[in-house]
Protein backbone atom coordinates (compact mmCIF):
# COMPACT_ATOMS: atom_id res chain seq x y z
CA UNK A 1 0.00 0.00 0.00
CA UNK A 2 1.23 3.66 -0.99
CA UNK A 3 0.47 6.36 1.41
CA UNK A 4 -0.07 9.97 0.84
CA UNK A 5 0.04 12.11 4.09
CA UNK A 6 -0.16 15.72 4.70
CA UNK A 7 -0.54 17.34 7.65
CA UNK A 8 -2.67 21.11 8.19
CA UNK A 9 -1.78 23.62 10.75
CA UNK A 10 0.57 20.04 12.15
CA UNK A 11 4.17 19.31 10.80
CA UNK A 12 4.29 15.43 10.36
CA UNK A 13 7.29 14.47 11.97
CA UNK A 14 9.40 11.21 10.60
CA UNK A 15 8.25 9.46 13.21
CA UNK A 16 4.34 10.09 12.94
CA UNK A 17 4.45 9.08 9.57
CA UNK A 18 6.35 5.93 10.33
CA UNK A 19 3.26 5.24 12.87
CA UNK A 20 0.85 5.70 10.94
CA UNK A 21 2.29 3.53 8.06
CA UNK A 22 3.27 0.96 10.30
CA UNK A 23 -0.43 0.91 11.49
CA UNK A 24 -2.52 1.17 8.19
CA UNK A 25 -0.18 -1.64 7.29
CA UNK A 26 -2.06 -3.55 9.29
CA UNK A 27 -5.29 -3.49 6.89
CA UNK A 28 -3.09 -4.83 3.98
CA UNK A 29 -4.38 -8.10 5.22
CA UNK A 30 -7.82 -7.23 4.22
CA UNK A 31 -7.60 -5.82 0.83
CA UNK A 32 -6.59 -7.59 -2.42
CA UNK A 33 -3.54 -6.01 -4.41
CA UNK A 34 -2.91 -4.01 -1.93
CA UNK A 35 0.35 -2.90 -3.55
CA UNK A 36 -1.98 -0.51 -6.32
CA UNK A 37 -4.07 1.25 -3.28
CA UNK A 38 -2.96 4.74 -2.19
CA UNK A 39 -4.19 5.56 1.34
CA UNK A 40 -4.58 9.21 1.72
CA UNK A 41 -4.13 10.62 5.47
CA UNK A 42 -4.85 13.81 6.68
CA UNK A 43 -3.56 15.04 10.24
CA UNK A 44 -4.88 18.66 11.63
CA UNK A 45 -4.64 20.70 14.65
CA UNK A 46 -8.01 22.38 15.52
CA UNK A 47 -7.25 23.80 19.06
CA UNK A 48 -5.77 21.61 21.25
CA UNK A 49 -7.26 18.86 19.49
CA UNK A 50 -5.73 16.69 16.60
CA UNK A 51 -7.70 14.92 13.48
CA UNK A 52 -6.97 12.57 11.57
CA UNK A 53 -8.83 11.32 8.79
CA UNK A 54 -8.36 8.47 6.64
CA UNK A 55 -9.37 7.92 3.06
CA UNK A 56 -8.69 4.35 0.86
CA UNK A 57 -10.21 3.86 -2.06
CA UNK A 58 -10.07 0.47 -3.29
CA UNK A 59 -11.72 -1.34 -6.07
CA UNK A 60 -14.68 -2.26 -4.70
CA UNK A 61 -15.49 -0.05 -1.84
CA UNK A 62 -14.59 3.21 -0.28
CA UNK A 63 -12.97 2.93 3.41
CA UNK A 64 -12.71 5.86 4.96
CA UNK A 65 -13.02 7.55 8.72
CA UNK A 66 -12.03 10.23 10.89
CA UNK A 67 -11.29 10.71 14.47
CA UNK A 68 -10.72 14.03 16.53
CA UNK A 69 -8.53 13.43 20.18
CA UNK A 70 -6.62 15.66 22.36
CA UNK A 71 -3.41 13.30 21.29
CA UNK A 72 -2.55 12.20 17.61
CA UNK A 73 -1.43 9.01 18.63
CA UNK A 74 -4.56 7.67 19.92
CA UNK A 75 -6.49 9.72 17.08
CA UNK A 76 -4.20 7.23 15.56
CA UNK A 77 -5.15 4.09 17.02
CA UNK A 78 -8.92 4.96 17.54
CA UNK A 79 -9.13 6.19 13.59
CA UNK A 80 -7.22 2.65 12.41
CA UNK A 81 -9.56 -0.18 14.61
CA UNK A 82 -12.54 1.92 13.26
CA UNK A 83 -11.57 0.68 9.65
CA UNK A 84 -10.51 -2.46 10.63
CA UNK A 85 -14.04 -3.18 12.52
CA UNK A 86 -15.86 -1.29 9.08
CA UNK A 87 -13.63 -3.58 6.84
CA UNK A 88 -14.65 -6.88 8.51
CA UNK A 89 -18.28 -5.68 8.86
CA UNK A 90 -18.80 -4.90 4.96
CA UNK A 91 -17.17 -8.93 5.35
CA UNK A 92 -19.16 -10.35 7.43
CA UNK A 93 -22.40 -8.72 5.41
CA UNK A 94 -21.20 -9.49 1.82
CA UNK A 95 -20.49 -12.94 3.23
CA UNK A 96 -24.00 -13.56 4.37
CA UNK A 97 -25.18 -12.33 1.75
CA UNK A 98 -23.14 -14.21 -0.52
CA UNK A 99 -22.19 -11.40 -2.57
CA UNK A 100 -18.81 -11.13 -3.75
CA UNK A 101 -18.65 -7.54 -5.04
CA UNK A 102 -19.95 -4.28 -4.39
CA UNK A 103 -19.06 -2.10 -6.72
CA UNK A 104 -16.59 -2.30 -9.71
CA UNK A 105 -14.59 0.70 -10.18
CA UNK A 106 -15.98 2.96 -7.48
CA UNK A 107 -14.96 7.01 -8.28
CA UNK A 108 -16.26 9.84 -7.62
CA UNK A 109 -14.39 13.59 -7.78
CA UNK A 110 -14.35 16.40 -5.49
CA UNK A 111 -14.28 20.07 -6.49
CA UNK A 112 -12.83 22.15 -3.61
CA UNK A 113 -13.50 25.09 -5.21
CA UNK A 114 -14.92 28.06 -2.48
CA UNK A 115 -16.26 31.27 -3.58
CA UNK A 116 -17.20 33.32 -0.56
CA UNK A 117 -20.48 34.57 -2.13
CA UNK A 118 -21.65 31.15 -2.58
CA UNK A 119 -23.96 29.54 -0.10
CA UNK A 120 -22.52 26.20 -1.36
CA UNK A 121 -19.20 25.85 -0.38
CA UNK A 122 -18.36 21.98 -1.85
CA UNK A 123 -19.45 20.10 -4.80
CA UNK A 124 -18.95 16.09 -5.61
CA UNK A 125 -19.39 14.56 -9.15
CA UNK A 126 -20.30 10.56 -8.69
CA UNK A 127 -20.05 8.27 -11.55
CA UNK A 128 -22.96 6.30 -10.83
CA UNK A 129 -22.96 2.91 -11.35
CA UNK A 130 -25.78 0.39 -11.44
CA UNK A 131 -26.31 -1.67 -8.25
CA UNK A 132 -29.51 -2.95 -5.85
CA UNK A 133 -30.72 -1.50 -2.18
CA UNK A 134 -28.40 -4.06 -0.57
CA UNK A 135 -25.44 -2.74 -2.14
CA UNK A 136 -26.27 1.16 -1.66
CA UNK A 137 -27.09 0.37 2.00
CA UNK A 138 -23.45 -1.32 2.24
CA UNK A 139 -21.68 1.62 0.57
CA UNK A 140 -23.34 4.31 2.54
CA UNK A 141 -22.12 2.42 5.36
CA UNK A 142 -18.67 1.65 4.48
CA UNK A 143 -18.57 5.55 3.52
CA UNK A 144 -20.17 6.52 7.10
CA UNK A 145 -22.55 8.70 5.65
CA UNK A 146 -26.27 9.20 6.23
CA UNK A 147 -27.10 8.97 2.55
CA UNK A 148 -26.56 7.41 -0.57
CA UNK A 149 -27.01 8.33 -4.46
CA UNK A 150 -27.17 5.65 -6.63
CA UNK A 151 -28.58 4.37 -9.63
CA UNK A 152 -30.67 1.43 -9.13
CA UNK A 153 -29.87 -1.03 -11.47
CA UNK A 154 -33.88 -2.50 -11.31
CA UNK A 155 -35.45 0.59 -12.38
CA UNK A 156 -32.82 2.26 -14.03
CA UNK A 157 -33.55 4.99 -12.42
CA UNK A 158 -31.42 7.97 -9.48
CA UNK A 159 -32.45 7.25 -6.43
CA UNK A 160 -31.31 8.27 -2.85
CA UNK A 161 -30.90 5.30 0.57
CA UNK A 162 -30.97 7.43 3.77
CA UNK A 163 -30.83 6.17 7.18
CA UNK A 164 -33.90 6.99 8.72
CA UNK A 165 -33.45 8.47 12.57
CA UNK A 166 -34.78 5.33 14.21
CA UNK A 167 -32.12 3.30 12.24
CA UNK A 168 -34.12 2.24 9.58
CA UNK A 169 -33.45 3.17 5.94
CA UNK A 170 -35.55 5.49 3.34
CA UNK A 171 -35.91 5.16 -0.18
CA UNK A 172 -36.53 8.42 -2.40
CA UNK A 173 -37.29 7.28 -6.33
CA UNK A 174 -36.62 9.48 -8.94
CA UNK A 175 -38.88 10.01 -11.93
Amino acid sequence: MKFLIRGEKLDNTASIKDYIESKLGRLEKYIKESSDIEAVVLTKKEGRMHKIEVTIPTKDFMLRNEVVNEDLYAAIDEVIDKLERQVRKSKEKLNHKKQRKIIEDFEYELEDDFIEDEVIVKRKKLDLKPMDEEEAILEMELLGHNFFVYKDSNLDEICIIYKRKNGNYGLIETK
